[in-house]
């Protein structure tokens, strides 16, 4: 499998249980760190982030600063991209969960890579049961990887994410409905989880949620864009407009107060 230049993180233990020699990016000399967004922020949990996505995110604020995909370095600016087997990311996760039941598999868009996914969730699962949470752009779909996830976490990207793309979001609704459709007859969670970064952002939201069925209002998250405490100030005070005006869930960005603008926390 194609992984991003953090990989596994944070983690303090080689596959075969040896010490590594550099400490994790989280300054905590203990392997995992916290799920910073969602439904489940705050919760402990180690990261798997494969590299390669089918989307290029690029955003303006307000006052016209461009803020680029905060993952572009597993996206599409790719930067030191690893190869592992199954076998050794899952030798991995286990030297390094000794307390950690939750697993977050992200991006880049990791279904781009769904027949090793798949073999990956599904060992994983009959290693240690892990709850695993999918995080996905919602362009894809793949039954035989959804069926070992138990938190489906869906970004679609709005109109203001793509400027060299006709103004237009790259989306498909079908797809976000089977997701949900999914997770509704299997028993599993889901959150459609929104970056906000302008005005037509929510109306945008409202638009893709009258096509979908199936959801609640706690189900959608929005949250305010930026990789800094300073950016996510400038628009936060609408996104929690936003949310109490439509019952959605205001989705913090745990991680960065708590570590900053860095990678492999």
């Amino acid at each position: 499998m194609k992984i991003a230049k953090d990989g596994i993180f944070p983690i303090t233990k080689d596959q075969h249980g040896h010490p590594l020699p550099i400490s994790p990016a989280s300054g905590l000399d203990i392997p995992g760190t916290i799920q910073g967004e969602g439904k489940l922020c705050g919760v402990p949990s180690l990261f798997i982030r494969l590299a390669g996505c089918n989307l290029h995110c690029c955003w303006t604020l307000p006052n016209n600063v461009q803020v680029p995909c905060d993952t572009s370095y597993a996206a599409y600016e790719l930067q030191n991209v690893q190869t592992k087997s199954v076998n050794d990311i899952c030798s991995l996760v286990l030297q390094n969960t000794d307390s950690i039941r939750h697993l977050v598999i992200t991006g880049g868009e990791p279904l781009l890579q769904a027949q090793e996914l798949e073999q990956l969730c599904e060992k994983l699962k009959k290693e240690r049961k892990y709850h695993i949470t999918l995080e996905t752009n919602g362009t894809l779909f793949d039954e035989k990887v959804a069926r070992y996830i138990d938190l489906f976490s869906l970004s679609p990207k709005l109109s203001a994410s793509h400027s060299s793309c006709s103004g237009k979001p790259l989306f498909s609704v079908t797809t976000i409905q089977n997701f949900i459709r999914f997770a509704s007859s299997c028993g599993k969670d889901f959150q459609l989880k929104f970056v906000y970064s302008c005005k037509k952002d929510a109306e945008e939201i409202r638009q893709l949620l009258s096509r979908l069925q199936g959801w609640k209002p706690e189900d959608v998250l929005l949250m305010p864009l930026g990789a800094t405490p300073e950016l996510i100030r400038i628009n936060t005070r609408e996104v929690l407009t936003h949310c109490i005006r439509n019952g959605w869930r205001y989705c913090d960005r745990l991680h960065i107060s708590l570590f900053g603008n860095k990678t492999g926390v």
